[in-house]
């Protein structure tokens, strides 16, 4: 059956104290909605509606960069949860199928639950909630269940003592038919102490009707929301720590793994070596058997088998190193290709360019890419030798097995197997340092003089 993810994302997040909505704070490097998003997408949504409110612009451009197929829907008012989810009802008017509701500040909901719920579902159940033994039940809504399922959820503010009694609690999620789930929502009120449209008045409104109510249930730490920078803080502490584990129960060896940052979707395949602190943005590979080494900086990378980078490197987004390349200390890599056996080992920047195989670049070499408007591209061919200290000005082009001398500013093409020599000719001029010293001596003297 069809199925349409539904994101409430419309939050303006006031006790963040930011002007960045609160479901674009970066998590693991990317938005908290962007977590969201991709734990829904275990059920293969067909559609998916995104609910923003303060800042939709923003929230708008970081859905569609994950999804570009996601809809945007903007809640004007922020009337409560029920109020936001009915906001996709005329996105989803001509949908037949299912709907399941997920949390844009809620990140770490796994999609083994959103599919749980999603079973259920398809077992019969009308309307399935996610819920959790909690262990400070608090200020979470109880749920009331009977012999024949969840009756009702009732908010802890609404709640008697009876019911805040009970720890099995709301989860937020909801999994139901979504035109069933549009009806229900519309026959509900706000009579309540906050005066708001809950989403979990659907479960009363659903059984006042004859339809069937039931719980999934997961583990409390995948309700974790996120509503103050302190949360965040911690919200980011459980993530590192759950990707090192993830990391080390899958053959990867760190030495100091609380000192390695991961990505949102960092890869790093078995027998690879990450030294301490090491930080991966979003979209890195690292393939079996590469070392990174201690203070690298990579994000939107690939690097391949027997690879070598660090320490202190950085690769950027577009950066491809082959097998067994060397990417050594102060090297910036950035949209470039390093073939296998390739080696940049020192104070280097290669942007815009290919490397072929087994190549050398020296230190200190720049690929100056950039004109001031547009950037170009260096090719620089297989088995070839950069001198320490080149000016490569692009676009430009060095042959297989060519040289370039120490110290060259290249602008021109150098064919294959050809020296390129670009630098003024040294001249030597007995004497003429001391007369420069002691010029330089007196002139900063009668400077200081006059000062006075």
């Amino acid at each position: 059956m069809a199925t349409a993810l539904i994101v409430l994302a419309a939050g303006q997040g006031t006790r963040m104290n930011s002007d960045l909505p609160k479901v674009l704070h970066p998590l693991g490097g990317v938005p908290l909605v962007v977590h969201a998003m991709a734990s829904g997408d275990a059920v293969e949504p067909d559609e998916t509606v995104v609910i923003a409110g303060h800042g939709a612009d923003a929230v708008e451009v970081a859905v569609l960069a994950y999804n570009p197929d996601a809809i945007v829907v903007q809640q004007a008012e922020q009337l409560g949860t029920g109020h936001a989810v009915l906001q996709a009802a005329d996105a989803l008017a001509d949908f037949e199928g299912n709907a399941i509701v997920v949390f844009g500040d809620t990140p770490f909901v796994r999609p083994e639950t959103i599919a749980k719920m999603a079973a259920s579902r398809a077992d019969g159940n009308a309307i399935v909630m996610l819920g959790f033994e909690a262990a400070d039940p608090g200020r979470y809504g109880r749920m009331i269940v009977g012999d024949d399922g969840l009756e009702q959820i009732v908010e802890a503010k609404d709640a008697n003592d009876a019911q805040l009694a009970i720890t099995l609690c709301n989860g937020g999620l909801v999994a139901a038919d979504a035109q069933l789930l549009f009806s229900l929502l519309k026959s509900i009120g706000n009579d309540n102490a906050s005066g708001e449209y809950y989403l979990t008045d659907i479960v009363a409104a659903a059984r006042a009707k004859g339809h069937s109510a039931s719980v999934v249930t997961c583990d409390e730490a995948e309700t974790m929301g996120i509503n103050t920078r302190a949360e965040l803080a911690r919200a980011e502490a459980f993530f590192q720590a759950h990707k090192r584990t993830e990391a080390l129960e899958n053959g990867v060896t760190m030495t100091a793994p609380d000192t390695v940052f991961f990505g949102f979707n960092t890869v790093i395949g078995r027998d690879a070596v990450i030294e301490p602190n090491v930080v991966f943005g979003p979209d890195v590979t690292v393939e079996s058997g590469a070392t990174i080494r201690a203070f690298s900086h990579l994000e939107g990378c690939h690097v391949s088998r027997g690879a070598v980078v660090g320490p202190y490197a950085r690769l950027r987004p577009g950066a491809e190193l082959s097998e067994n390349t060397k990417v050594g200390n102060f090297v910036e890599v950035k949209n470039a290709t390093i073939l296998e056996g390739a080696k940049v080992n020192h104070l280097s920047y290669i942007g815009d360019a290919s490397i072929g195989a087994r190549t050398n670049v020296g230190a200190g070499t720049i690929t100056c890419n950039y004109d001031g408007f547009m950037k170009h591209h260096t090719e620089i061919g297989e088995g070839a030798f950069i001198g320490s200290n080149t000016m490569l000005v692009a676009p430009v082009k060095i042959g297989n097995e060519a040289m370039t001398a120490t110290g060259s500013v290249i602008n021109k093409d150098v064919p294959d197997g050809a020296l390129a020599v670009a630098r003024a000719r040294q001249e030597i001029k007995p004497g003429m340092a001391r007369k420069l010293f002691d010029k330089l001596k007196k002139t900063k003297a009668r400077r200081t003089k006059e000062a006075k």
